[in-house]
């Protein structure tokens, strides 16, 4: 049988479902990728995936060009004729279903998270809405990431309750992410903020922060990401280079391996203002890390505050300082407690064989409903 996973990136698949892939191809389905062309797919190739490229505009909407995204993934599907395909991401979620809808192919979708869309009260977010509402009366299931945004969907009508699920974030390798040394601080303390360089990801209040500790701290602020080509939604390059001559980070720009990152950090600070659960945050988790973060959904779910880490207030840069200078102020055995209490927060909730599980019983379900109705 064939399983179709529909993304809007080949790094997307390579860095968040590959687990997934793996596993459902050693139970003997196809599987195929289907994303734009970067340099992750020949990595899908490698990893036994049969891979079609299609292009879409990621950003911003275009009628004209997200109705050809529609027809290329009909295309695509008509050609392939998967038994069962898994979206992701915004654009694969409203249209690779409308187009999967038109040919009868049963769906899985996954809401990682509402996207910076969702964030502003605006047209765009009453076209996201519109479009959501339409498209997800057709998923035989949709998984969510948080309860919050789960809830938010119902309330606001875009799905049937009795459709969604949850999933913790997209899981973590914890056998591959683990922890490298010992449980101690390091000199000098290294705080590390790992995401792309988006306003909507509290970079700012990270640098205002930095500006109001940093005289009186032992410690490196790492910033690690890659700029965003919308400069109304990414840092500008100006704004970074400030930063980096002012020398108020250390910029290690995109790191492919962000475990060689995780390994020099002390502390993992992310204070975005949403996520669905973020994989930057499990993964320093599950190495042993502990984090600062925004009580925010798909942040406060990966840490329990005081235990593996402080919960500061979104857009508050003060609460961000004093929760970053507790954090580096704690005794060695209350700092070594804190990042035991991560590594273990992430095995027992967080590893990716409990979402693939989870997915793989999901598919079953649907692939024997299906089959059923063949006869």
């Amino acid at each position: 049988m064939k399983i179709a996973i529909s993304v809007n990136s080949s790094w997307n698949i390579f860095n968040f479902r590959l687990g997934l892939a793996r596993h459902l191809m050693n139970c003997g389905f196809e599987v195929y990728a289907i994303s734009p062309e970067d340099e992750y797919s020949p990595e899908l190739i490698r990893a036994g995936l049969k891979y079609f490229p299609v292009s879409v505009q990621s950003k911003g909407s275009s009628v004209l060009n997200d109705f050809r995204y529609m027809l290329t993934l009909r295309s695509v599907y008509k050609k392939i004729k998967p038994d069962l395909i898994l979206h992701y991401t915004i654009k694969p979620n409203i249209y690779g279903t409308l187009a999967a809808a038109s040919l009868g192919i049963p769906v899985i979708n996954n809401v990682s998270g509402l996207g910076t869309v969702f964030l502003h009260d605006n047209i765009s977010t009453k076209i996201a809405k519109t479009l959501y509402r339409l498209a997800f009366r057709f998923p035989q299931k949709v998984f969510f990431q948080n309860e919050d945004d789960r809830s938010l969907f119902v309330k606001k009508n875009l799905i049937a309750i009795n459709k969604t699920a949850l999933v913790p974030g997209s899981g973590v390798d914890t056998e591959k992410f683990r922890p490298f040394r010992e449980y101690r601080k390091g000199k000098p303390f290294r705080f590390l903020l790992m995401a792309r360089l988006l306003y909507d990801k509290g970079i700012i209040e990270y640098i205002k922060a930095i500006e109001l500790i940093k005289p009186r701290l032992d410690a490196i602020f790492m910033l690690a990401g890659s700029l965003d080509e919308e400069a109304k939604l990414g840092i500008l390059p100006a704004q970074l280079e400030d930063w980096i001559s002012r020398g108020l980070v250390e910029y290690k720009g995109f790191e492919k391996n962000s475990l060689k990152l995780y390994q020099e950090a002390d502390c993992v600070v992310l204070p975005s203002y949403r996520e669905g659960t973020s994989k930057s945050l499990l993964e320093a988790a599950s190495c042993g890390i502990p984090i600062v973060t925004t009580d925010v959904p798909g942040c406060r779910e990966v840490v329990e505050d005081g235990i593996n880490g402080f919960l500061c207030k979104a857009k508050d840069p003060q609460d961000l300082a004093v929760k970053m200078e507790a954090l580096y102020n704690l005794p060695e055995e209350a700092y070594s407690k804190m990042a035991i209490k991560s590594r273990e927060k992430a095995q027992k909730q967080f590893d990716e064989k409990i979402v693939i599980k989870t997915y793989e019983a999901a598919i079953m379900q649907i692939l024997a409903a299906k089959t059923g109705q063949k006869h």
